[in-house]
């Protein structure tokens, strides 16, 4: 119709401001194409240069547009949020065995791994004075626990799992002395000698000073930030508390195993985290993800996000793991 020929936004298409731009830009275009496509990389190296000298290392110039598009975070909790020295804070013997036996026996069991529990563990005993007495047959299972065998002895440590998994019953004494050390915040470590449970190691984790402000920091963004521990649930919430988060917030007991999949999941939208134990949505709720990590139990989980995140502390395979989305490295501070 002859109203539709001529209305403003018709007008508007057609105004000879418009057409000048056009006409200019086209002609910029073919006249210096190559000051347009050096444009963005220089942009991009200049920012990543800023970037490196305050110890922030990108890896690939479609990082940036990957982080613009997020919309979910998740920390690995050990490590990550807290600093990664745990120290040990109580040896509770449940059998007829001195608690400092104990920790030799649990000392010459971890010597066969170098995760930060076994660490603190190994400085307890030598902060103690104690003889660390040889082991043989060392056996890890990530996430897990360890096993060795010590003067003649099968000693196991490691979580409820582990214990169970080799017929190891756990007492009703056991079980509460365990919650009540992990309602603490601390990580509770089963000791089994002979295929009885002898003892409990309570380990803790100082949060990083800054683990705070950078979730609050996270969160004024308007992105969702999750806590992903191996670790009980009791143990996680406390952290989670400390950082101003609530429940919905965490996903506690997941294996090294199954961190990829859980990130795939978000992904997905098969996670609602209101009640993220049911296994739940359909997809309509899926996730722009980045994980931060820092260990080698990590590397999946950085590998499946959508933007990898490692920190200094981070092994250089956790780092390597992330590059197919990007890793994004403080190397400094």
């Amino acid at each position: 119709s002859n109203h539709s020929l001529h209305s403003p936004l018709l007008h508007d298409q057609n105004s000879a401001l418009l057409i000048s731009l056009k006409l200019a830009i086209a002609v910029l275009v073919v006249a210096c194409p190559c000051a347009l496509g050096l444009a963005t990389p220089t942009a991009i190296l200049v920012g990543t240069g800023i970037g490196a000298e305050s110890g922030l290392l990108i890896k690939g110039g479609d990082v940036l547009e990957k982080v613009h598009h997020l919309n979910t975070i998740v920390f690995d909790k050990t490590g990550t949020l807290t600093t990664g020295n745990p120290t040990v804070t109580d040896c509770l013997s449940l059998i007829n065995i001195e608690s400092s036996h104990l920790m030799q026996l649990g000392a010459a069991v971890e010597k066969g791994t170098c995760h930060p529990l076994a660490k603190a563990i190994q400085q307890s005993a030598e902060k103690l004075n104690l003889p660390i007495p040889h082991a043989v047959d060392f056996y890890t299972e990530p996430g897990m626990g360890v096993s060795a065998v010590v003067e003649g002895k099968s000693v196991l440590l490691g979580n409820w799992e582990w214990l169970n998994s080799h017929g190891i019953t756990i007492s009703t004494t056991a079980q509460e002395e365990g919650q009540k050390l992990a309602k603490e915040g601390k990580t509770v470590i089963g000791i089994a000698v002979d295929e009885m449970l002898a003892g409990l190691i309570a380990v803790s984790d100082t949060m990083r000073p800054d683990a705070k402000l950078t979730v609050n920091h996270l969160q004024k963004m308007g992105l969702r930030v999750i806590v992903l521990s191996g670790d009980r649930l009791e143990a996680a919430l406390v952290v989670a508390q400390q950082l101003g988060l609530d429940s919905t917030s965490v996903i506690a007991g997941v294996t090294p195993e199954q961190k990829a999949g859980l990130i795939r999941s978000l992904q997905m939208g098969q996670i609602d985290m209101i009640n993220h134990h049911s296994g739940l949505n359909t997809g309509s709720n899926s996730c722009v993800v980045a994980m931060v990590g820092d260990g080698i139990n990590d590397a999946p989980a950085l590998s499946q996000a959508d933007v990898g995140i490692a920190l200094s502390s981070g092994t250089d395979v956790a780092m390597e793991s992330a590059e197919p989305a990007c890793c994004l490295s403080r190397i400094s501070g």
